[in-house]
């Protein structure tokens, strides 16, 4: 009798990139939102899936899919995480910030402690990085209210963190993926 394959147990993650091919979001010169954070989520996808981690994406490549559609993944994953940049008037803006429900607050804690001590940059707010969803310029955020967190990453607006983030990419990619499979 063959031996069976190994049954993958580890918990399905979701990992999306916010806006779509048809929105790019925030933009700083020639970079867009929506072309970080699909690198992003490729980035740490491909470290997930080398370590055995089963990762659904909204699309692949250069692929993103709308809010609708992102949102709609949220539950088939133990955890999912949608990529967003922050941007504001004042190119001196500046850290990191994750919107989520209650029940994810540790995690959105460590994600931004782990991306502020990569990128150099702070950790926004008086609670660790976590905003409940209604705390932004949203009182809903369908991600959210899905049971997923919005991570924002950085200030794109920012020169120095968006420099720091091109400079840092793949540090940044490893740390996400570390505090994933730490926390999961």
């Amino acid at each position: 009798m063959p031996a069976s394959a190994p049954v993958n147990t580890k918990p399905v993650i979701v990992l999306t990139a916010g806006h779509s091919l048809v929105d790019p979001g925030a933009c700083n010169g020639k970079f867009t939102e929506a072309g970080i954070v699909r690198e992003v989520r490729n980035g740490v996808t491909a470290i997930l899936n080398s370590r055995g981690y089963k990762v659904i994406n909204d699309g692949t490549g250069t692929d993103n899919q709308p809010l609708g559609k992102a949102a709609a993944l949220v539950k088939q994953g133990k955890i999912a995480i949608e990529f967003h940049l922050n941007a504001a008037v004042s190119k001196s803006a500046t850290g990191v910030e994750a919107l989520a429900q209650s029940k994810d607050k540790l995690i959105c804690q460590k994600l931004c402690s782990a991306l502020s001590s990569v990128l150099d940059i702070p950790v926004r707010g008086s609670a660790g990085g976590w905003k409940d969803e209604g705390s932004g310029q949203h009182s809903k955020l369908a991600y959210v209210s899905a049971g997923g967190i919005i991570l924002e990453l950085f200030f794109i607006s920012n020169d120095a963190e968006l420099q720091k983030y091109l400079e840092r990419k793949d540090h940044v990619f490893t740390a996400i993926a570390d505090v994933l499979t730490d926390h999961v």
